[in-house]
């Protein structure tokens, strides 16, 4: 495997954990801002008209949705650092199945979140904190896959095959 990008990946890795790690914070305490506010019926009373089941009482209507995914994007990504630490550590073929599917997983999401992201940012009326997840989402995507270009760009070179022993 090319050792030269060994270094490029590992900043990769550390940059999008932490990364992903803020992400999923703020999605977090997004969720929990709707836990607080959302909602609340009392008995014998009806469901708003136009209820929306992911209702989040900051931002507009896209938010329920980019937070959700967001969130999801989140934890997969921190998953995808985990295993990309164990990728790193022994950079070999056989940890690099692992670390890339999870990384491309990861990446998946953040794709999704973005497109969110970017509805919601056309939709406008939003919270500073939904900004800076936007920002962080839209950041992500490109770093996400730089790290898993970086990381398969580094498995040049020759496969391992194992063969089963001869017996005599």
């Amino acid at each position: 495997m090319a050792k030269n990008l060994k270094p490029v990946a590992l900043l990769l890795l550390m940059l999008n954990l932490c990364m992903y790690v803020i992400l999923a914070i703020i999605g977090g305490w997004a969720v929990n801002i709707a836990i607080d506010r959302g909602f609340i019926l009392g008995p014998g009373l009806r469901l708003p008209a136009h209820f929306h089941p992911i209702f989040f009482p900051i931002g507009n209507w896209a938010t329920g949705f980019f937070v959700v995914f967001s969130l999801l994007a989140g934890v997969v990504g921190i998953a995808s650092g985990f295993v990309g630490f164990t990728h790193i550590r022994h950079w070999s073929y056989h940890s690099l199945q692992p670390a890339a599917i999870i990384g491309l997983i990861a990446w998946a999401l953040t794709v999704l979140a973005m497109g969110l992201a970017c509805q919601e940012i056309s939709l406008d009326r939003r919270n500073a904190k939904l900004g800076t997840m936007e920002a962080f989402t839209i950041v992500l995507t490109a770093t996400q896959l730089f790290y898993v270009l970086a990381i398969h760009g580094g498995s040049r070179g020759p496969v391992p095959v194992e063969r089963p022993h001869a017996v005599s």
